[in-house]
């Protein structure tokens, strides 16, 4: 503990030495929505925290609905108390902000690895199933790639409108790929790749995407999943800080727009042992199976951390690439677990199926989650895409149907936690029931 203390005070030290205008560091942290929450210490004050003083945060900050209210989840939020949970800073994320008026920094922190972490915070339910693989010898090296469109800061009656090109001052309103659109949006996508190096993240490649104004970015491949999580989840933060500053707005929603494509979140995971052997390629790459069958088999039962919300499920069955039922294929994007073309050393399973709004900490649970269920279950998966293009077993597309599915999985309360598929469960109830409470123009058009 000692050691852990003396690392993060000279993280701190540092951190002021090289920053001295920077006067507070926002510590923050992923609620079960994937919005952060946080406080936003004196700098001076956070030196004290690295040295060893408590850090607390309400425990119940992490039950926040999407708009941020709270709900009554048994006897969370109004029987309870109210009561603190310590926190504790994660080593080797204190960076700069560089998107805000002001300087300013900002750090993660965490409830895992605390006295009483809380079971139902998103990092606490991966670092608790990574812990249980690494018990078992197996070793996920993760890499996330992320969808994003790009809007007009301005909304009009609410609405997002596109991006207006830079070079012409004309809307963004193409659907394609062409290359040159990097380049004609190169100032606000440059600032938004070194932006996130500067926070500790390993960006690779940016490539246009179909929609209008939509783009998406890589990750490097990472062997630490919690950090890899934590890259996806601050690369949507400083993506969205750098976009208001260039004057767009970016957005990692699934749906905005029906007529085109979505945004995904796309998760590379290969597994090793302790010698560095690729655990999928055992047996002539029949582990992989197994592997691909456990994913499938939990797969509709995930369907409320894959698809979080309303707009969400719009995105399933799409134009291009989104997946209607569980399936699995080489090399082949309509399935929910592609398999890319890889040397031994290399397989991996591609998830396909998480929106870009998920919380990456919960996917990533849920999907190394099924990969251990298969590799245990020793089972044969149904046939892939390439062999049969009707192949695949279905999963719930309503937020409700799918929040029982989850909450009734036997494997997945053991695997996530009870109390954990519990309080999520209720959450995206109540939420999906909030969405509910109001009347749209649609339905006086349809109804008055």
């Amino acid at each position: 503990m000692k050691s852990h203390s003396s690392t993060l005070l000279a993280e701190v030290r540092s951190f002021r030495q090289n920053h001295p205008d920077v006067r507070y560091v926002d510590l923050i942290a992923l609620d079960i929505p994937g919005h952060f929450y946080g406080k936003r210490y004196p700098v001076e004050m956070l030196e004290k925290v690295a040295a060893g003083s408590p850090l607390k945060l309400p425990q119940n900050a992490v039950l926040l609905g999407a708009q941020g209210g709270l709900f009554k989840i048994g006897d969370y939020c109004f029987n309870d108390g109210d009561p603190d949970a310590n926190r504790r800073l994660v080593p080797g994320t204190l960076k700069p902000v560089s998107w805000e008026a002001q300087p300013l920094g900002q750090m993660l922190i965490t409830s895992d690895g605390t006295e009483a972490p809380i079971e139902f915070e998103p990092r606490e339910v991966l670092a608790k199933v990574l812990e249980r693989l690494q018990h078992k010898g197996i070793h996920p090296v993760v890499a996330f790639e992320l969808e994003f469109y790009l809007f007009d800061k301005k909304l009009e009656n609410g609405l997002p409108q596109f991006a207006r090109d830079p070079l012409s001052d004309d809307a963004d309103d193409q659907p394609n790929l062409h290359i040159e659109r990097l380049s004609r949006f190169s100032e606000v996508l440059d600032d938004m790749a070194q932006t996130a190096k500067d926070q500790g993240i390993d960006i690779t490649v940016i490539t246009a995407e179909i929609g209008p104004g939509q783009f998406e970015i890589n990750f490097g491949h990472c062997d630490d999943g919690l950090r890899a999580a934590d890259w996806a989840a601050l690369f949507c933060r400083s993506t969205r800080g750098v976009a208001l500053k260039h004057g767009y707005r970016a957005s990692f929603m699934a749906k905005p727009y029906l007529q085109f494509p979505g945004s995904g979140m796309h998760v590379h995971v290969s597994l090793y042992d302790a010698a560095g052997n690729n655990l999928l390629a055992a047996h002539q790459q029949q582990a992989l199976r197994h592997a691909v069958a456990g994913c499938l088999e939990l797969l509709p039962h995930c369907m409320p951390i894959f698809s979080p919300n309303h707009n969400a499920f719009r995105r399933l069955g799409g134009t291009v690439n989104a997946a209607t039922r569980a399936s699995w294929g080489f090399e082949d994007r309509d399935a929910c677990v592609r398999i890319p073309e890889s040397d031994p050393r290399n397989l991996r399973i591609e998830h396909r199926l998480a929106s870009a709004d998920a919380n990456p900490y919960l996917v990533l649970a849920a999907i190394l989650a099924g990969l251990e269920h298969g590799l245990e279950a020793k089972r044969e998966p149904i046939a892939p895409l390439n062999e049969d293009r009707s192949s695949g077993t279905d999963f719930p597309v309503e937020m409700l149907d799918a929040v029982r599915a989850m909450q009734q999985q036997p494997l997945l309360r053991d695997k996530l936690g009870a109390e954990f598929v519990d309080v999520y469960c209720e959450n995206k109830r109540q939420d999906h029931l909030a969405f509910q409470q109001e009347i749209h123009a649609r339905e006086y058009r349809w109804f008055l």
